[in-house]
């Protein structure tokens, strides 16, 4: 993922500076999320990585909310293609799948799950579709047992997930409050971009300023 060029500069003592004319105290915050969250956390909304989540099965990610309850939450990453593709796993569903037609990875958890997420046609309703459940509309799940020739008609586009994201009670709210991720409003296009959309960058830079402000760090934050 490219940061924005011309994003830091360096003075005469060597010291980077922050981006944008921000102060440290600033980058600071930006840096491990502080800056705040948009929406709370239900489903269809987006968890963004903060810059400084390290952690390999998250960085840089953004996670689409499937399911969020006092008992645990759910999402599965939307950014991370894998390398199975459709045709060789889940033949019947090809056609439908969006580009890159991968088999996305949708998180540490059970990997042997195979999840899918539908962006329906405008107007579209999921009543009456066999196997298919309204996430936040008009993005749904499909059961991936049921007939995707039935459902063709009122898709715009789909994702394959193997495994997903996982949070015990509490366990979400606490990265949250530790600054690990923003939540923001999710949109149909997230769930079907394609491979070469920095759509970590993109999501941010559409929430405006001081969010926008995270996409200008460079994908080594050590170097900030």
């Amino acid at each position: 993922m490219s940061p924005v060029a011309g994003a830091e500069d360096e003075d005469t003592t060597g010291r980077l500076l922050p981006p944008c004319g921000c102060d440290d105290g600033a980058v600071r915050d930006l840096r491990d999320g502080s800056a705040g969250s948009t929406v709370p956390v239900a489903p269809g909304t987006l968890l963004v990585a903060s810059p400084g989540l390290s952690d390999p099965n998250f960085r840089r990610t953004v996670v689409y909310m499937v399911e969020h309850r006092d008992s645990g939450s759910l999402g599965v990453v939307l950014n991370r293609p894998g390398d199975v593709v459709v045709r060789d796993v889940l033949p019947a569903w090809e056609n439908l799948a969006s580009t890159p037609r991968s088999v996305f990875v949708g998180g540490p958890v059970d990997a042997r799950t195979a999840l899918c997420l539908a962006a329906m046609r405008t107007g579209v309703s999921t009543a009456g579709l066999p196997g298919v459940v309204t996430v936040h509309s008009p993005v749904a799940l499909v059961d991936l047992d049921s007939d995707p020739a039935a459902l063709e008609s009122s898709l715009r586009g789909l994702r394959v997930f193997a495994g997903y994201s996982g949070w015990d009670s509490g366990q979400l709210d606490g990265e949250i409050e530790r600054g690990d991720w923003l939540v923001v409003p999710g949109l149909p296009d997230d769930v079907i971009t394609g491979r070469h959309t920095d759509l970590w960058g993109r999501v941010l830079r559409r929430q405006g300023t001081p969010l926008a402000l995270l996409a200008t760090f460079p994908a080594e934050v050590g170097l900030n």
